[in-house]
């Protein structure tokens, strides 16, 4: 047997190397911890590590998913304005605004104008792609201002090709990255993270809209598959302490 990255996440055991464990405080519960190792460390990391945009940057998150509800509570945090969301399902929609987003558009609607319209016709500043669409960097490049960053989060199909205008991407200025599991360090990150929920500054717990048992991980993976849930956590309570996956 082969761990997945050095993890086995759903072993009641295992052996992994000194690097991927990380210590962690006593009175974080194991939900916040889980979600911490991966969703939220992608999208507050690819916001704060990668793109790292100053107080009153102007933010587009393309999807409300676990990584882009993150990166939306990162540039919240962060003193962006606004915080524009661009999600079709309206559950999600109505998460990115509790979680910090000020506005929200759909991808059925002319995104690249309602974005200016929000941005007073300049873009936004920082674009973060947390869906990898094949197509949709295209509509990111148009959307974001002359000298903004665009952070690729989400991963596309290996097979999936991505242009831009090359003219346009000389004489704009813009930068175009991807980010990689947040840019992180996560033996610094994870701590830090931590600390940010612990004093209340990051709320991980809100991104928690079901808890599941061991053997309900199949109705945990279809709905996460099925946009029901904003993350799913599989507890398992043996009577000493839970541990969450």
């Amino acid at each position: 047997m082969h761990h997945y990255s050095f993890l086995s996440t759903f072993a009641e055991h295992t052996v992994v190397p000194a690097a991927s464990a990380i210590p962690i405080p006593v009175d974080v519960p194991f939900p916040v911890v889980a979600l911490a190792g991966c969703a939220v460390l992608t999208g507050y990391g690819a916001v704060v590590n990668r793109a790292r945009p100053a107080p009153g940057d102007g933010v587009l998150v393309y999807g409300a998913g676990g990584v882009g509800l993150s990166a939306i509570m990162a540039a919240h945090l962060s003193g962006a304005d606004p915080v524009i969301v661009c999600e079709p399902r309206s559950s999600a929609a109505e998460a990115a605004l509790a979680l910090g987003a000020t506005a929200v558009v759909r991808p059925d609607e002319d995104v690249v104008a309602a974005v200016r319209d929000l941005t007073a016709g300049a873009g936004a500043d920082v674009t973060i792609d947390a869906v990898g669409r094949e197509g949709l960097l295209e509509e990111a490049f148009d959307a974001t201002a002359p000298g903004g960053t665009i952070v690729c989060v989400g991963v596309p199909a290996p097979e999936a090709r991505a242009s831009v205008p090359a003219a346009r991407f000389v004489r704009e200025e813009k930068y175009l990255t991807g980010s990689l599991y947040g840019s992180s360090r996560p033996a610094c990150d994870i701590p830090h993270l931590l600390r940010l929920w612990s004093s209340g500054r990051l709320p991980i717990d809100r991104l928690v809209s079901a808890t599941y048992a061991l053997d309900e991980v199949g109705q945990a993976l279809d709905d996460l598959e099925g946009g029901r849930v904003r993350r799913g956590v599989v507890v398992v309570d043996d009577g000493v302490e839970g541990w969450a996956a």
